[in-house]
C-alpha cells in the first residue's frame, strides 16, 4: 500500500458526483471511509455499493462519512447509480459520493492496481480497496481485495467498532470480538494501572506465568 497506517492521508482533489472536492474538506472532522471499485456497470461492484446503500443508517450510526472511487467517469457514475438503487430496491438520490478516476491516478497514487486483472483495453483495473480515515485525517485501517473478491461491509462495520472503541480507551479487541463482548488491556498497561482503568478486569493465568491476558467489559 502507498499510504502507511498512522500516516496523513493524502488530500487529494477529484470530481465526484456531487462536484469538485478535496479530500480533508469533505471529511471535515468525521471518520470516513473510501472504498474502490474496478469497474462500473460491473456485477459485484454493483452488489458492493448495494450493500453500503442497504446499511447507510449503520455507518450514520457510526458518524461515518462514505466516499466510494471507481475508474470511470462522473457520467457513468450517475446511470450506474441508479442500476445500484433499482437491484437493492431504492429510489431518490443516490446517497454518498463516487469519484470519477478514468485514468487511474488517484488509484496508482493509493497503492489500488490490481495488476492480474485487465479491462478490454489491458489497462488494469482498480482493486477493492478500503481505507478508514480517522477525523484528525490519518489512516487508521487498510484492506486490500483483488478485484475478483466483494467485500464483507459487516466486517467492516465490526473494525470500526473496533477501532472507535480502541481510540478511547486503553484496551485491544480480541479474535472474533464483537460489541458488547470483553475485550483486553493493552500489554503496556501495569496492573495497578489497569485496575484503575478497569476495575471489573479479569486475567487470565497460563503456562509462563505471563501477565498479558488481561479481560475487561466492553464499556
Amino acid at each position: 500500500m502507498s499510504v502507511l497506517l498512522g500516516s496523513v492521508f493524502p488530500n487529494f482533489e477529484a470530481e465526484t458526483t456531487v462536484g469538485k472536492i478535496k479530500f480533508h474538506d469533505w471529511l471535515g472532522d468525521s471518520w470516513g471511509i473510501l472504498f474502490s471499485h474496478p469497474k462500473d456497470y460491473t456485477p459485484v461492484c454493483t452488489t458492493e455499493l448495494g450493500r453500503v446503500v442497504q446499511l447507510l443508517d449503520e455507518f450514520k450510526k457510526r458518524e461515518i462519512k462514505l466516499i466510494a472511487v471507481s475508474c470511470d467517469s462522473v457520467k457513468d457514475h450517475e446511470g450506474w447509480s441508479e442500476d445500484i438503487l433499482s437491484y437493492v430496491g431504492s429510489t431518490g438520490t443516490f446517497p454518498y459520493p463516487i469519484i470519477a478516476d478514468p485514468d487511474r491516478k488517484l488509484a496508482k497514487e493509493l497503492g489500488m492496481i490490481d495488476p492480474d486483472e485487465k479491462d478490454s483495453t489491458g489497462m488494469p483495473l482498480t482493486a477493492r480497496a478500503v481505507f478508514i480515515v480517522g477525523s484528525d485525517k490519518r489512516l487508521k485501517l487498510s484492506i486490500l481485495y483483488p478485484a475478483t473478491t466483494g467485500r464483507n461491509f459487516d466486517e467492516i462495520l465490526r473494525v470500526i467498532d473496533s477501532l472507535k472503541l480502541t481510540a478511547r480507551q486503553k484496551v485491544a479487541t480480541p479474535v472474533d470480538w464483537q460489541p458488547g463482548k470483553p475485550c483486553m488491556v493493552v500489554p503496556n498497561l501495569s496492573n495497578e494501572e489497569a485496575k484503575k482503568l478497569f476495575p471489573n478486569y479479569e486475567q487470565k493465568t497460563v503456562p509462563s506465568g505471563k501477565n498479558y491476558l488481561r479481560f475487561t467489559p466492553d464499556y
